[in-house]
């Protein structure tokens, strides 16, 4: 399991990198934000169950300063995914993606 403490690298002023941050609820009250640099890496550990309660994906770019809510996509994404190697959604992304589609 990730921890909240676990530190992403630091990005260069003016560098033009895509950040992906899934907020993660560990119970009720709390929630955790956690940056991932790779969209590929991202869907994979949500696959691999590497988050406990997954409720949102946000992108956001660091040079042209946009921001966007990616869940929808993402959830299809872990679905299609899914679909294609013939194996039931994990019970763990079943209120991510129900709650996106």
């Amino acid at each position: 399991m990730l921890e909240a403490d676990v530190s992403s690298p630091i990005v260069p002023y003016g560098a033009d990198q895509t950040i992906f941050v899934v907020v993660d609820r560990l119970d009720r009250a709390t929630e955790i934000r956690i940056e991932r640099s790779d969209i590929e890496v991202t869907i994979d550990e949500l696959v691999a169950g590497c988050f406990h309660d997954p409720i949102q994906v946000i992108s956001f770019n660091t040079l042209e300063h946009w921001m966007k809510d990616i869940s929808t996509e993402i959830a299809g994404e872990i679905q299609a995914r899914c679909d294609i190697d013939g194996v039931t959604l994990p019970d763990y992304l079943s209120d991510f993606v129900e709650s996106h589609s």
